[in-house]
């Protein structure tokens, strides 16, 4: 079992044992919700190059990212240096996030957020709802076709935006099929940690000009920005190398300073 597949099966026991109050009449939005989620896609779609920018503790590869994390200052430090939209990691096993830290910045922050954690079970989608979350992420290599319109379905009944997340030419190809406005190319191969950025490179050729393009993972030199930029990119999502800086906000504005 690769580490996607346990993380998989270790969020589904979790689910199991944290939303067994969700039953299958409430999958659904109701007249109680009442929010209306921030537009994402639209935060995206302004000229020049945009940033989501990551809120991240740690992850099974690196460990421990950033001893000092304040998740309330460091998203307010990404908004006033001029990110697109939030990531925030929720996932609490293997990334040491946390939903706490998503509502916290809700509560304070008014960008955008992406609550980036293991979509496995439908009942996540009530529960990003809830939380707070504008749009949820969609990894393809975890989920069939039916599942993805199905969970496609149910964000959109929320208004929540989704990125679907590819990492090869398979992947893309399903994504499109399907009808995605929204694809992220993850340069990090999950299942086996490997980072390629020329994986952007490649897939962004295969990619319509209407769909919203996100390049993710190892994003570290405003080179990097400026190569994804040049190929068609409408965005980065940077985490790591900005979590690593004593600013990270400052590090954000510095990364695409000039594009």
């Amino acid at each position: 079992m690769n580490i996607l597949d346990r993380i998989n099966t270790d969020k589904q026991a979790q689910v199991n044992a944290t939303l067994g109050h969700i039953g299958a009449d409430q999958l659904a939005r109701g007249p109680a919700d009442q929010r209306q989620p921030l537009d994402f896609i639209a935060a995206l779609k302004a000229p020049g190059l945009k940033v989501i920018a990551e809120v991240k503790k740690a992850s099974p590869s690196k460990g421990l990212i950033r001893p000092d994390f304040d998740p309330l200052a460091i998203a307010k430090s990404y908004q006033q240096h001029g990110a697109a939209c939030l990531s925030i990691l929720t996932e609490t096993d293997y990334f040491q996030g946390s939903i706490d830290y998503l509502k916290r910045v809700r509560a304070e922050v008014d960008l955008p957020i992406l609550r980036k954690d293991f979509m496995v079970d439908y009942r996540q989608v009530r529960e990003s709802y809830e939380m707070g979350a504008d749009a949820i992420l969609l990894i393809l290599s975890s989920l069939e076709d039916p599942q993805l319109i199905r969970f496609y379905e149910l964000a959109q009944s929320y208004g929540l935006s989704v990125l679907a997340e590819v990492h090869d030419r398979a992947e893309l190809d399903r994504a499109l099929k399907l009808g995605f406005g929204l694809i992220g190319v993850n340069n990090r191969n999950l299942k086996t940690f490997e980072t390629r950025l020329e994986t952007s490179l490649e897939l962004v050729q295969a990619m319509p000009s209407g769909v919203v393009k996100v390049s993710e993972s190892g994003i570290s030199r405003p080179e990097d920005c400026r190569l994804v930029k040049d190929h068609g990119f409408d965005a980065v999502l940077v985490g790591e190398s900005l979590m690593r800086q004593s600013d990270p906000g400052l590090a954000l504005s510095q990364l695409v300073e000039g594009l």
